[in-house]
């Protein structure tokens, strides 16, 4: 099992940080490369719907029913979400996955509140939703399920082909213009996807899944995201060509952001993995964040600035608009909205 952090970087929040003292102990190869396994804990949150006021998203309302993200991609801009929790934002973020069993009755309380007006909801608004403990805990399903039963609207975002085995439920909505998914692809370099996403569906997957529910007639979006300037720009162009030629109908683009313990996480797996591209990647990291590695700034934060960032944008649109992908999904409707049913004799399955 492969791990995309190698480290253990302090919690902002704690006063007191541990880590081994390799001067003290006999080095060990065998024991420092063994991976730490996967620990499924409770989360007893009593909400299970977020929302935000960030103007660089099309949504204000999300559902995430897993915290932690067994992919491990080395880039996740959620890893300093789990140090709210008290772990860490590196090895802890992709071993100790919190599960809110209670998802899909939570999801239901929320749409049987008599204040609510039905807008966009989206599955995976920080973690993704079809991490590996979907496969076991079938949490995503169950609120899809509820979402289906209520005629509310949902965008997925994933990058987990795991999404089609839920083809009979998003089908079924997508016939209501109630759904449609975003695939995000950030290279068709399976070696490359290997290291840096090291958990997630291949890239031939995440396209096979676009297919697949293209077919079944759900509006399907490519994202690229993280474009990482330096290592993935080059690839836009294939990468849209192949989405649109398995069905995409729509794409968009996110740079690179290393807020937060997101930053010494990257760059760790960038000088383990990719130690002959490092010093490019980083000075063209800073070229897109005048000078910086990150930038919190509304806007700038999602499509960068300077040169490169224009480069990079103009490359995407030139393409995007070539292969017919520079339009917007279909809208959702919003009238069908009717709230769930609930009463005492309301079985739920965990």
């Amino acid at each position: 099992m492969r791990h995309g952090s190698h480290i253990n970087p302090p919690n902002r929040f704690e006063s007191k940080y541990a880590e081994p003292d390799l001067e003290q102990l006999e080095w060990d190869d065998e024991y420092l490369s063994r991976p730490r396994r996967i620990e499924y804990l409770d989360d007893h949150s009593k909400s299970i719907v977020t929302e935000n006021d960030s103007p660089d998203l099309n949504f204000r309302f999300s559902i995430n029913p897993y915290r932690g993200c067994a992919h491990g991609c080395s880039y996740c801009y959620a890893r300093p979400f789990h140090e709210y929790l008290g772990y860490n934002a590196g090895l802890d973020f992709e071993t100790k996955i919190m599960v809110k069993r209670d998802a899909p009755k939570l999801f239901r309380d929320f749409l049987s509140r008599s204040d609510w007006q039905p807008e966009l909801i989206a599955f995976s608004g920080i973690t993704d939703c079809y991490q590996p403990a979907e496969r076991e805990f079938q949490l995503t399903r169950q609120c899809l399920e509820v979402a289906s039963e209520a005629n509310q609207p949902v965008g997925i975002v994933t990058k987990n082909a795991l999404v089609v085995r839920d083809l009979d439920i998003l089908q079924s909505m997508a016939q209501r213009s109630l759904v449609n998914v975003s695939l995000s692809i950030t290279t068709l370099d399976p070696e490359l996807a290997r290291e840096m996403e090291p958990r997630t569906s291949i890239p031939a997957a995440r396209l096979r899944a676009i297919r697949e529910l293209s077919a079944a007639g759900v509006p399907t979006k490519v994202m690229v995201s993280p474009i990482i300037a330096g290592l993935n720009d080059h690839e836009i162009p294939a990468i849209l060509q192949a989405a649109k030629e398995a069905g995409a109908r729509s794409a968009s683009y996110i740079m690179l952001r290393l807020p937060l313990t997101v930053e010494p996480v990257f760059l760790e797996w960038l000088e383990r993995t990719q130690p002959t591209r490092k010093e490019r990647v980083i000075s063209r990291i800073r070229q897109t964040r005048d000078g910086k590695l990150n930038s919190a700034e509304f806007g700038t934060r999602i499509r960068g600035t300077g040169e490169i960032s224009e480069q990079i944008g103009n490359l995407f649109q030139v393409f995007a608009r070539k292969h017919g992908l520079d339009e917007r999904l279909p809208p959702l409707d919003f009238t069908q909205f009717r709230p769930p049913t609930t009463g005492k004799g309301q079985q739920w399955l965990f």
